[in-house]
């Protein structure tokens, strides 16, 4: 199977998964109602903490399937490995989920701010909830065989099915049988048991057949011999969820329900950044990874630089339409008034910060084709120890839109502190080139163009006509973009001439 191959498929299901995600969400509101979809934005959020529990043992098992593949690990000892790991997961499965469903009365009736909804519908739906969360976090230890014997596409082809039933074909199952919380999350745990018996199917299908007739039994051995490469990680995963749902957490907590849910649609939309990146970053690491190796220093500036541009003209447009036209935009994707009244600040913020972020962690991919996370750890150790108390304080003192505000100073204040120090520990000397050349000059004019359009700009009133206005304001910022780029201008030039030859 080749790499192209993998790399499309599995960037083609991430996209369809995240799209379908997002693009549906004001369908789930029509039918649950917005103070029930909050629920599903703690559902989100509960799932990302549960990430915690993994210890790194995921991408631990998929390293070593690789290595079996490559020939370096023998059958026996990765099936060992994987039954000592599925013993693992069970239990803390049972345990984290038995928690959740063991608090789910307390979650219900103190931790969330219910208004409208039954405390003891909400109670069962957060009981069903956990069950999903423990099922599908179990699905990862199984994912993490498959791409560890590069079984992509066919994993691809699954996460489509699975996010088609998830996201999709939940749409007629709450408009003909039931849209209650409670309904909405049993038909979740349905689909939860689906997705672990496809992969937990394709996983044995793909072992290897071991020497021996006795059974395997569950033992520790196994994992103390990856235990060093899953902690390390681990600790990565660990600051990572630390940095993305903390906000998450405090104000699941603080917020009414119904206001937690128009704070998930915001960060929901803002996160619409990053999706657009990962793809592209992740498709040039390998290049990125074998010049390194090479010690090719100067085509590693050249493709870093033009990666940087290519990533500014995507990410700029769409940050500044977000962050400039935030109830424009909530109005066309939603249709909903009071969406917008309440999720536009929060909305424009996230954005922003979002767009800091996708150029802030350019350096990463530096620091993964060296092989060398050292920087990468104590800058995201930094910016925890920065951003939670500053999250706590905006928080406590101004909501959600507090919460925005904390993400955009923890992301301004290490882009301008940080980032030069790394850049001049890896490639010293092009830190002001690279912030002048391939970002002021490709942000500039479309960020000008957006204050131009913010302060003159006449909106119409139709859903229709928004949904217009807004894509060809896109569409003449994305331009302004490629005109200041000379990476983008050169790919563009190259593909008009090969469409005219």
């Amino acid at each position: 199977m080749s790499i192209q191959r993998n790399i499309l498929a599995n960037t083609a299901s991430q996209l369809y998964a995240a799209l379908i995600g997002i693009l549906l969400v004001p369908w789930y509101v029509q039918y649950l109602g917005v103070e029930a979809y909050g629920l599903v934005g703690f559902y989100t959020m509960i799932q990302g903490w549960f990430m915690l529990l993994d210890l790194g043992l995921t991408p631990a098992l998929g390293r070593e399937a690789a290595r079996f593949k490559a020939g370096a690990a023998d059958a026996l000892a990765l099936r060992r490995l994987l039954r000592a790991l599925e013993g693992i997961f069970l239990v803390v499965a049972l345990l984290g989920g038995s928690a959740l469903m063991a608090g789910a009365q307390g979650i219900a009736g103190h931790w969330l701010h219910l208004q409208s909804l039954d405390p003891s519908e909400v109670s069962r739906a957060v009981a069903l909830l956990a069950a999903v969360v423990a099922l599908r976090w179990i699905c990862g230890l199984y994912r993490g065989v498959i791409t560890g014997f590069e079984h992509i596409v066919w994993l691809s082809s699954c996460n489509v099915s699975i996010a088609t039933l998830r996201f999709v074909l939940v749409i007629p199952f709450l408009a003909f049988v039931g849209s209650t919380p409670t309904h909405y999350f049993g038909y979740q745990l349905g689909a939860a048991l689906i997705e672990l018996v496809l992969l937990l199917r394709c996983t044995y299908r793909l072992l290897p057949i071991a020497d021996g007739a006795q059974p395997i039994r569950w033992h520790w051995q196994p994992v103390r011999g990856v235990l060093r490469f899953a902690l390390s990680a681990a600790f990565t995963s660990a600051i990572w969820v630390i940095v993305t749902q903390t906000d998450k957490l405090l104000l699941s907590g603080w917020l009414p329900l119904a206001d937690y849910a128009y704070f998930t649609l915001a960060v929901l939309a803002a996160n619409g950044i990053l999706l657009v990146c990962a793809p592209i970053t992740g498709a040039i690491l390998p290049r990125l990874t074998r010049l390194w190796a090479q010690g090719d220093e100067q085509a590693v500036v050249r493709l870093y630089r033009d990666v940087t541009q290519v990533i500014t003209v995507i990410v700029a447009p769409l940050a500044l339409v977000l962050a400039l036209f935030p109830g424009q935009v909530l109005l066309a994707w939603t249709g909903n008034p009071e969406v917008v009244q309440n999720a536009a600040p929060v909305l424009a913020l996230y954005a922003l910060g979002n767009g800091v972020l996708a150029l802030a962690g350019l350096p990463y991919l530096l620091q993964v084709a060296r092989g060398d996370l050292s920087l990468h750890v104590v800058g995201n150790v930094a910016f925890v120890v920065l951003f939670v108390p500053l999250l706590l304080l905006a928080v406590s003192r101004y909501g959600m839109v507090g919460a925005g505000y904390a993400w955009v100073v923890a992301h301004l204040l290490p882009f301008a502190a940080w980032l030069p120090y790394v850049h001049r520990r890896i490639l010293n000397g092009e830190h002001l080139r690279w912030l002048s050349h391939d970002i002021a000059t490709i942000i500039v004019p479309p960020a000008l163009a957006g204050l131009v359009a913010w302060q003159w700009l006449t909106w119409p009133h139709s859903r229709p006509a928004t949904v217009a206005t807004l894509l060809a304001l896109y569409t003449a910022l994305t331009g302004l973009a490629v005109a200041g780029s000379s990476a983008a201008r050169s790919r563009l030039g190259s593909t008009m001439r090969w469409l005219g030859a």
